[in-house]
């Protein structure tokens, strides 16, 4: 196989099938979500016989657990991605709304429609799921997609390609629509990053490795997120057990989430209240605490941090932290450690918190929720394909509408510009 023509022909179908899912409607695009959700349940002995492929050539690589456990497929994840698809089609449809129409002196209306982005190009590890919801975002949007997906995945994700195929087939949509690469040669993601004569936007999904690469080597826009090092800052007039609350659960309900804080810094005046206790809670539940000087002087058995911590995202039971004397201090360290992606405050003041939200540089900032909120489905869009902390376009959890644009629209009745 020649990857270069191979990855260009999967670019110009891609193209051509995006112009037709651009006028879809609704109701077809629905239909073939629907049909894809019943295509894996019908298929799920093949679908888990394709994953066991996968699961066997992963223990020869000596892939590591964590690794497998991404990989596998069970009953349960095949639930999970029909569930998905029909969620999904349940979604309100961004296309074609024409919003903020208003006539202008002239007798023109002006008004802004919302359109799909094109072809989206997926570059993802493991999961094979997110082959499924990659896919179900694209088409319900109007978008193509063309997905390439781990090597390790490859006979899972060719099943549920198939899957996909028939889903398209049934609803009479393109079967370019949705494209899985089909070869496992690393050189087809250079060649996919590349494509921008047929390629609009891509989505890297996985580690920070794979997401630098196609951000520095991509020739395409690229919706993306490298880090997760999120805070959470408690205020001079935080009250306790909320502080105690929300510390906790943003650290320890999932330690391997990038919406998971990795600092908490505590006011000076809170700290002798609040890090012994806080310490015992996450001693109990097995979080190594790293401290600043004064932090280790409340709690002797925090190990010292060192600078590297502050900016390091563990997905890990361990968690930095620091005491500071003011808000600023708090602010200054967040917008130079962090990674513009999720941070918080806990407080009762209600100028704090306004200041708190306006000077912090990231994609999503709260006041007294954890930080473990930032997510598409709890944001009210129904699924995300991606969190974005760039400032263009997308920001924060990118959902249906994240996969669209704008134009705009204006309508005359025989109008010339005088």
């Amino acid at each position: 196989m020649n990857i270069a023509d191979y990855m260009q022909s999967l670019g110009q179908q891609a193209r051509d099938a995006s112009r037709l899912m651009a006028r879809a409607s609704s109701q077809v695009k629905n239909a073939a979500l629907l049909a894809t959700a019943e295509a894996l349940d019908a298929a799920r002995e093949r679908l888990l016989a394709a994953n066991a492929e996968d699961m066997k050539a992963g223990a020869a690589r000596q892939l590591d657990a964590a690794l497998l456990d991404r990989l596998e497929l069970t009953p349960a994840r095949i639930d999970a991605m029909i569930e998905g698809l029909r969620q999904v089609a349940a979604l309100p449809d961004p296309v074609g709304e024409i919003t903020d129409m208003k006539y202008r002196p002239s007798g023109i209306q002006i008004g802004r429609m919302r359109v799909p982005l094109g072809v989206i190009g997926i570059i993802y590890e493991s999961r094979p799921n997110v082959t499924v919801e990659a896919a179900s975002l694209c088409l319900k949007s109007g978008n193509a997609a063309i997905l390439r997906g781990g090597s390790e995945a490859i006979h899972s994700n060719q099943a549920i390609a198939a899957c996909l195929m028939q889903g398209l087939r049934a609803a009479g949509l393109p079967q370019a629509a949705v494209q899985v690469v089909e070869t496992t040669d690393r050189e087809a993601v250079g060649h996919l990053i590349t494509l921008s004569e047929y390629v609009d936007v891509l989505v890297p999904r996985g580690g920070k490795g794979l997401i630098e690469r196609i951000a520095n080597d991509a020739r395409i826009p690229v919706i993306k997120h490298l880090d997760g090092v999120c805070h959470v800052y408690v205020d001079q007039d935080a009250a306790h057990d909320k502080s105690m609350a929300i510390a906790i659960n943003a650290k320890t309900h999932r330690y391997g989430t990038c919406n998971t804080m990795e600092t908490l810094l505590v006011h000076e005046s809170q700290a002798a209240s609040l890090l012994p206790p806080l310490a015992q809670a996450y001693q109990d539940k097995g979080v190594e605490l790293r401290g600043c000087a004064r932090a280790r002087l409340l709690v002797p058995s925090m190990l010292a941090a060192i600078e590297s911590d502050w900016s390091t995202e563990y997905l890990a039971p361990i968690l930095a932290v620091k005491v500071v004397d003011s808000l600023d201090d708090a602010i200054n360290h967040i917008n130079q450690y962090g990674s513009h992606h999720t941070d918080a405050i806990v407080t009762e003041n209600y100028t704090r918190a306004r200041r708190f939200l306006t000077e912090v540089d990231s994609s999503s900032v709260m006041v007294n929720a954890s930080t473990r909120f930032a997510d598409g489905f709890e944001y009210g869009l129904g699924a995300e394909i991606g969190i974005s902390t760039d400032k263009i376009h997308a920001r924060g959890p990118v959902g249906l509408e994240g996969l669209t644009s704008q134009k705009y629209v204006v309508l005359g009745d025989g109008h010339i510009r005088e």
